[in-house]
């Protein structure tokens, strides 16, 4: 990735330091605050209430990805990178879906994807005044555990034993708000219909992060109840149509996160160690991965999926390096973040008496650097970088949470962490059972990686040395625990599950006493964390959200969490320097850009489709819209609220949009649903999907 200088005007940025309230198409909006009226007047749409309420109902959470309902039977239409987990957890060696697609031609034919649920958000109440109650005069980790187990007492009490519902207290604005989601949950979801892999990513890495692009990266699920396809009435209708450029649209989903209101001593630290850490290892992994799959055929098959997950992260991470690193957008964010700091001390009211939020966060800095690494890298979870314990590895993800699990379960719910409070124990098991392929020598590359990488950013001197590695090696220890573990079995996970405290300690599987044996130092470095960074931080938070709330009222839109979100925008193309190219790519366009050469390689279904296909439709698309990670899969919707696309990607100015939005250079790749209709009828066959969707 080029490192491309940055064209905007202080005027257009002058968000970014996340205090002023949101100016042209900005604003990733939770649906109970979502700016109607400004809307209408920027984009001349005339959209209520009742539009937004059938756009959350329609609208669907997958995993980290977005989606959204496409029938009355529960169809759904989301990327095919967001299935490609289940794509291949449903794939052999000897049957690989991602080189053939998954082309059912009947629901008979449909496979449940392990471990998966959609869920479609039903109801939001506010909880903030019974959640900053609980923790009203403590401090460290007793005034975050307060908060914790209080959200958890509510998910309880909002959901109860419903094994249909789910219950989620949200924090937004940083600690500022505290909202209750409620969310209907459907666990049985099957593949419907999934391209090739080479049809979704056409131009591989190269293209990724770009445009023009050439991609059918949309991919179909289907939710069912009691075995049956679930009924959902409200759904959005499918337009095939081509897309006009300049239409509004609005796009509903998931964004994952962003830290536009991180403070500049905040985002100082992720510039300087989080971001530096996360991409150099991240880049060793790469090449890890990247050799083991050079080995053979069926090597390239279990780490196709890894390399494109590690390669997405790189790339995000280099995007927003470029951005903290340069002068201009650093200083308008300076600029704004000065602004808000003399308007709050302007005004008595809030400033009088009260301790300076900006100076707390300052002083937290050198403690937050100083524990990140090793925070991040033995127990996880500190909501900055990507950085993940024991480099992905599925076994050691089951033996830490059945030694969690039972360990916290012999506690009092309001005792425990958070993620293992009643009200999320179902989710706990769901994720714990789900039967995936594990393979044995992907398992023995994340954690040899993982062992290393921490032995060198800790040191062979610390302290947690003793316990993580002992006196064996990172290759010889990886090995000894993935050959000598039974926790790939189902079977096995829930026996121990079932047994408790005593069968985990009991168990002779290696994975799980080397789980016991660093238990006690990860949970040690998570009570320093919440102590000296997480709870002075969330208390410096809660001031600055008062503060904001104070200065601009409710025309500031909070932090992406993971949480539905909308946003809405335009179809155009870009016309900054670094970034110019018309709104629309057609299947004529792929004609011309494929060469025969990986990866600008036709797929045979594309390309004995070639003359059926109208060579005019359009592939891909960009709009103005507000995204970031998470937002993969959203549905985008025109003003009438029929569905014209799936948001897939963004371009690489874009990247930056984790800290500011600038409509300039913002801009969201789609695969329209004139390409998916195009790709159903032409090239797959699947007429049965077609006539789903009225598609004569």
């Amino acid at each position: 990735m080029r490192h491309l200088a940055f064209f905007a005007s202080a005027a257009v940025l002058a968000f970014a330091a996340s205090a002023a309230p949101a100016a042209a198409e900005e604003g990733m909006w939770t649906y109970d605050n979502f700016p109607i009226a400004k809307a209408n007047q920027q984009l001349g749409t005339n959209i209520d209430q009742g539009f937004i309420d059938t756009l959350r109902l329609s609208s669907v959470k997958f995993g980290g990805c977005s989606a959204g309902l496409i029938s009355g039977e529960g169809l759904i239409m989301t990327n095919n990178h967001c299935v490609a987990t289940c794509v291949a957890n449903l794939s052999t060696p000897q049957k690989q879906y991602a080189e053939t697609g998954f082309l059912p031609q009947s629901r008979e034919e449909e496979l449940k994807c392990p471990g998966a649920t959609a869920e479609i958000l039903t109801d939001i109440s506010d909880v903030t005044e019974r959640v900053n109650k609980a923790a009203q005069g403590l401090d460290g980790q007793a005034f975050t555990r307060a908060k914790e187990a209080e959200a958890a007492r509510i998910e309880s009490e909002a959901c109860g034993d419903d094994a249909k519902i789910r219950c989620q207290v949200v924090s937004l604005y940083r600690g500022g708000q505290f909202k209750l989601y409620k969310f209907r949950k459907y666990d049985d979801v099957r593949l419907a219909w999934a391209p090739e892999d080479r049809a979704a990513t056409f131009g591989g890495d190269l293209d990724n992060f770009s445009f023009p692009r050439f991609a059918i990266d949309a991919a179909f699920i289907r939710a069912y109840e009691d075995g049956k396809p679930a009924a959902t009435p409200t759904h959005f209708k499918w337009n095939a149509d081509k897309p006009v450029e300049g239409e509004p649209i609005f796009l509903s989903g998931n964004p994952g996160s962003t830290q536009r209101l991180l403070t500049q001593a905040q985002l100082m630290t992720i510039r300087d160690v989080v971001l530096p850490m996360d991409q150099l290892i991240a880049s060793e992994l790469r090449g890890r991965l990247i050799r083991y799959s050079e080995e053979g055929d069926e090597q390239a098959f279990i780490a196709m999926d890894p390399i494109v997950g590690v390669e997405n992260t790189y790339k995000r991470g280099r995007g927003r390096m470029a951005a903290l690193i340069d002068p201009s957008f650093m200083a308008v964010k300076a600029d704004a973040e000065a602004d808000f700091r003399r308007r709050w001390q302007s005004n008595r009211s809030l400033s009088r008496g009260q301790a300076n939020p900006w100076e707390a966060m300052e002083a937290i800095q050198p403690v937050a650097r100083e524990l990140y690494a090793p925070m991040a890298l033995l127990e996880g979870g500190t909501g900055m970088g990507t950085t993940s314990v024991a480099g992905g590895s599925n076994l050691f993800s089951y033996a830490r949470t059945l030694v969690r699990a039972a360990q916290e379960r012999a506690k009092p719910s309001g005792e425990r962490l958070a993620e293992y409070s009643d009200s999320r124990l179902s989710g706990v098991q769901s994720r714990l059972f789900a039967e995936r392929p594990t393979y044995p020598e992907l398992e023995q590359i994340r954690l040899e990686w993982w062992l290393s990488k921490t032995r060198e950013w800790l040191t062979v001197d610390s302290p947690y040395m003793a316990a993580l590695l002992g006196k064996e090696s990172p290759e010889v220890l990886s090995a000894r625990l993935v050959e000598g573990s039974k926790l790939a079995d189902p079977a096995v996970r829930r026996a121990l599950w079932e047994g408790g405290l005593a069968a985990i300690e009991a168990s002779d599987d290696p994975m799980i006493q080397y789980a016991l044996r660093v238990d006690a130092d990860a949970r040690a470095i998570r009570s320093d964390w919440e102590n000296r960074v997480q709870a002075p931080t969330d208390k410096a938070s809660e001031q600055l959200a008062a503060a904001r709330f104070a200065v601009y009222g409710d025309a500031v839109y909070p932090d992406a969490t993971g949480t539905l979100r909308l946003t809405y925008g335009k179809i155009e193309g870009s016309d900054v320097p670094g970034q110019r190219f018309g709104a629309f790519t057609t299947f004529q366009g792929l004609w011309d850009r494929a060469t025969g050469a990986e990866p600008f390689v036709l797929t045979p279904g594309l390309q004995a489709a070639k003359d059926r296909i109208d060579p005019n439709a359009v592939m891909n698309m960009t709009v103005s819209t507000d995204t970031i990670g998470g937002s993969s899969g959203s549905p985008v919707l025109n003003a009438k609220g029929e569905i014209i696309g799936a948001n897939f990607d963004s371009t690489v100015l874009s990247q930056r949009n984790a800290y500011g939005y600038d409509r300039n250079t913002n801009r969201s790749v789609i695969v329209t649903t004139q390409a998916v209709t195009v790709a159903l009828r032409d090239v797959y066959g699947l007429n049965h999907l077609l006539a789903e969707l009225g598609v004569q």
